[in-house]
């Protein structure tokens, strides 16, 4: 055997057991500790109804020979209804839009103009349809003050739908006023209320 044979012989087991010794680390065994938990996350409930068409929501009724001076009274109960497992509200807003729309509700200083209150209990109403009038037998409050009928996002104070399982009995109150001009006869204009409650403040769970 030649000194070049030699040498590759050499560097062949040593490259043998430098692969042995890697192979033999691997056959150790490894400590190890292992803990666990989990929990279940449930998502919140928000919910607002209007009451279905009847005495408590008459807001789907319309009016018809409406001349200046006239008011148009409609009631609406809202509620909260989420239930008790619901989250609470940090306000709930109104838009009202058009289609079709006219002079009756783009006229803004002389146009329907659009008041809201609330009856601590629920509205007594009086006359015959679509000619009602509504008292209050209760406590009576302005949820919405005096504005013309188009807006967005119109902030609406001392909900009590606020609270899951609670209800607001409002009145919708329409007036026509006196200084309605002649431009403003024969037109029709049809209204949509769309009542929007938002989910109380974030806070740590």
């Amino acid at each position: 055997m030649n000194k070049k044979t030699l040498t590759r012989l050499v560097a062949s087991f040593a490259a043998v057991g430098v692969a042995a010794a890697v192979a033999g680390l691997g056959t150790f065994a490894t400590f190890t500790s292992s803990t666990s938990a989990s929990h279940t996350i449930s998502s919140g409930t928000v919910a607002i109804n209007l009451a279905a068409p009847g005495t408590a929501n008459r807001l789907t009724v319309g009016a018809n020979n409406v001349v200046p001076g006239d008011t148009i009274q409609r009631v609406a109960d809202l509620t909260n209804s989420s239930g008790a497992g619901g989250d609470p509200l940090s306000a709930t807003v109104l838009t009202t839009t058009a289609s079709p729309s006219s002079l009756l509700d783009t006229e803004t200083a002389n146009g329907l103009q659009m008041t809201i209150d609330k009856c601590s209990t629920a509205w007594t109403e009086a006359g015959t349809s679509p000619a009602y009038t509504y008292t209050c037998s209760g406590t009576t409050s302005t949820v919405l003050a005096s504005r013309p009928v188009i807006g967005a996002n119109l902030a609406l104070s001392g909900l009590a739908s606020l609270t899951p399982g609670s209800t607001d009995h409002l009145r919708v109150t329409l007036t026509l006023p006196s200084a309605a001009p002649n431009t403003m006869q024969g037109l029709t204009s049809t209204i949509s209320y769309n009542f929007v409650g938002t989910q109380r403040a974030a806070t740590s769970k």
